[in-house]
């Protein structure tokens, strides 16, 4: 079963770019994040069409994130991230597909930092770590996947230096991912890879997706009962060099 995330910075005018991608990979689930629409307005029926039940969590302009499954229905088990009754930004949706839970994440980006926004990030990270733990006491194999706005260690980073200072690789982000790791969770990517570099996301300036001057920012967290499956992982790097491209390149791990 292949498991993929794609933040593709607004759903509705990269609808073309998506069912290309979908029709030539053929990913089982999806977890999109940044649809940048209300969900009235999820494509719905197109992504029906190419084969694909979904549930979608959207946002007028801002963040939303969705769960696709290819010829099956996703069950919703979750819209949003417990501890934040007042936080009305759509940034979580859960579902439970083949046996397993799947939760479709989008991070809060912190910058400028310091400032409320790092608060932010750093607040829903706390968050995401304490229901992180009552996932893993299921009994069901479960995946956190999508785009956590976190660059872990300098492997995952074209130019440290340059970043020290951002809200994606300050030390306290990087010791919340940390903590997450400490739960249990694995890091998949890594752990097929533990010595090469992998980048998810390149800025559109500086000819930045040229030079391969990129970070890995898109994740996924597998539970350890799921993680013995862990076959393969990838980035569909094409994705990201076509016009009006998403500055994400779709990732995927390969698992049963």
């Amino acid at each position: 079963m292949r498991l993929a995330t794609y933040n593709i910075n607004g759903i509705n005018g990269r609808l073309d770019l998506l069912l290309r991608w979908l029709e030539k990979e053929g990913p089982d689930v999806v977890c999109l994040q940044e649809l940048k629409a209300p969900d009235e307005k999820f494509p719905r029926r197109a992504i029906e069409k190419a084969g694909y039940g979904a549930i979608w969590n959207g946002q007028k302009s801002w963040n939303g994130v969705a769960i696709l499954a290819r010829q099956i229905e996703p069950l919703e088990t979750r819209r949003s991230l417990p501890g934040g009754p007042n936080d009305a930004q759509s940034r979580y949706i859960e579902a439970a597909i083949n046996g397993m839970i799947v939760g479709c994440l989008y991070v809060p980006n912190g910058n400028p930092a310091p400032g409320p926004k790092l608060s932010y990030k750093l607040s829903w990270l706390r968050r995401l770590r304490k229901y992180a733990q009552e996932l893993l006491e299921l009994d069901v194999p479960v995946a956190l996947i999508g785009d956590f706005n976190v660059v872990p260690t300098e492997l995952d980073v074209y130019n440290p230096e340059r970043w020290r200072n951002d809200a994606l690789f300050r030390p306290e982000v990087r010791r919340a991912f940390a903590g997450l790791l400490g739960q249990g969770w694995i890091d998949a990517v890594r752990t097929l890879y533990p010595d090469k570099p992998v980048y998810t996301f390149w800025k559109y300036w500086r000819n930045s997706f040229e030079r391969d001057a990129g970070l890995r920012i898109d994740h996924f967290l597998l539970s350890p009962t799921f993680a013995a499956d862990l076959k393969s992982a990838g980035v569909d790097r094409w994705v990201r060099g076509l016009p009006r491209t998403s500055d994400h390149a779709p990732a995927w791990i390969e698992v049963g």
